[in-house]
């Protein structure tokens, strides 16, 4: 299957994690969303993000490999192409600062691909499902 996803991150603590070309980023404790895609196995792309133990090849790779990172929550839509329109309503909707600029978005024109959602991870749901994205099971 192929399509776009969106992972919950939750942060347990204050991290300052070094992100390749991003250089160090400071992450606070709370919740994170980030909006992907996987262009021939989703499902491959996903069982990728949950473990922790793999080599460091995207932006998101360096967060989830942290110890204090869980994810909490993946979501799907089939339709892959609508990863950059995801992170541009997401953005607009969840207000808030960058975390970095061009996190997972290196190639695309969107300011970043992850999105910082305060220590209650609330809003997240109505609006993902808005978009189209149904919950995935990450206990499989």
């Amino acid at each position: 299957m192929k399509g776009t996803y969106a992972i919950i991150v939750e942060l347990t603590g204050d991290e300052r994690i070094s992100v390749g070309k991003l250089a160090k980023i400071n992450f606070k404790k709370g919740y994170y969303l980030y909006v992907g895609s996987g262009r021939n196995s989703l499902e491959s792309r996903i069982a990728r993000h949950l473990r922790k133990r793999k080599k460091k090849f995207w932006h998101i790779d360096h967060l989830l490999a942290e110890r204090e990172a869980r994810i909490k929550e993946v979501w799907i839509a089939e339709n892959r192409r609508i990863e950059c329109l995801a992170a541009r309503k997401i953005l607009e909707e969840v207000n808030t600062p960058l975390v970095a600029k061009k996190f997972g978005s290196r190639d695309c024109r969107c300011p970043t691909h992850l999105f910082y959602l305060d220590q209650s991870g609330r809003l997240t749901r109505g609006l993902l499902k808005r978009l189209n994205f149904n919950p995935y099971s990450i206990n499989s």
